[in-house]
């Protein structure tokens, strides 16, 4: 079996990449590093002997189809993604990730024995629903999508993946499209709000306080781990085959401010918690329903948000606020 990661160096494809690479599957791994690192994880990664890393863009079609075509599964994980730069450029966001898409897909369809194409699209498809109508909470991936304003900038990383489920559902290959919800963990970089929040709480002095904007929306959280192992059920089983499934903990809604005191609570600090307001675009809410995603690993066992929290900050501190490595980007 051969699978075949784009963006493998980031947050998801590597966690993905080292878990099928011990399960003496053949990953290779395509990417630019834009975003992810080469760093002591990747490094050991590549001991494997069924790993293959190779330094490319989505955007070069010609080195794309250097890779063959004789992959079984293909994960597209690369895209511009992050509140940051889909501001500064959405125009860029929604070409190039279109772009990028197309490429794949054309190279799916040279593929001689594609089993699956899986794409992530992204929770964010919800937020137009959330804020023009009613949306129902858990929420089935067969809610009717609604999209914010056009004028808004954060609302370009959304259309491309509206448009990317789009050309998924009429590329002609087997595809499963997966809408992650706010998957966490080691080496995800420190822009996103566990590490981030264990970043200031680690440097901050007992009895400070630190500001948290969108301190009372609410999500739900799912550690890394798992979410690879369902997205090895996404991959394998047949029934997810054409179908669109969320990917998220079906632990509930929790809100910001529990999450930085669960923070505080992992680096044992006091500290209080100043209330910023939430961003423009910020969805108040998002909690995905999963009873499908499910049915898929019925013995499936769940990492609390404690334990998981416990973990990214047991990794962080021993290499990135150590001052020992870098942290992806």
């Amino acid at each position: 079996m051969k699978v075949l990661i784009t963006g493998g160096a980031g947050f998801i494809g590597y966690h993905l990449a080292r878990y099928l690479c011990a399960r003496n599957i053949d990953v290779t791994i395509y990417d630019n590093f834009s975003r992810g690192v080469v760093d002591p994880d990747l490094k050991e990664l590549s001991l494997y002997e069924n790993l293959t890393v190779v330094d490319g863009s989505c955007l070069d079609k010609a080195k794309l189809f250097e890779l063959g075509f004789d992959f079984d599964f293909i994960f597209h994980l690369a895209a511009i993604i992050g509140v940051e730069h889909v501001n500064a450029a959405p125009y860029r966001v929604i070409v190039e990730n279109c772009e990028m898409l197309q490429n794949i897909i054309e190279f799916c369809r040279g593929q001689r024995h594609l089993h699956r194409f899986l794409f992530p699209s992204t929770s964010e498809v919800y937020a137009g629903t959330l804020e023009h109508f009613a949306l129902q909470l858990p929420t089935p991936e067969t809610t009717p999508l609604a999209v914010t304003d056009l004028k808004r900038p954060r609302t370009s990383y959304m259309l491309s993946k509206i448009v990317g489920e789009f050309m998924c559902n009429f590329s002609d290959v087997p595809f499963t499209i997966f809408r992650p919800h706010n998957v966490y963990g080691p080496r995800m970089g420190l822009v996103h709000v566990v590490p981030g929040q264990l970043e200031k709480a680690f440097y901050a002095v007992p009895g400070s306080s630190i500001e948290v904007p969108s301190a009372r929306q609410t999500r739900t959280f799912m550690y890394v781990d798992d979410a690879v192992k369902l997205l090895e059920a996404f991959m394998l089983n047949e029934s997810c085959e054409g179908k669109t499934i969320n990917l998220g903990s079906l632990a509930g809604e929790i809100s910001i401010y529990e999450l930085v005191k669960t923070c505080h609570k992992v680096v044992q600090k006091d500290l209080n918690v100043v209330c910023l307001p939430s961003p423009v675009g910020s969805p108040e809410r998002r909690c995905p329903d999963m009873s499908f995603a499910y049915t898929l690993v019925p013995s499936f066992q769940e990492t609390s948000l404690l334990d998981g929290i416990q973990h990214t900050f047991q990794w962080y501190k021993e290499r990135v606020f150590s001052g020992k490595q870098i942290s992806a980007r």
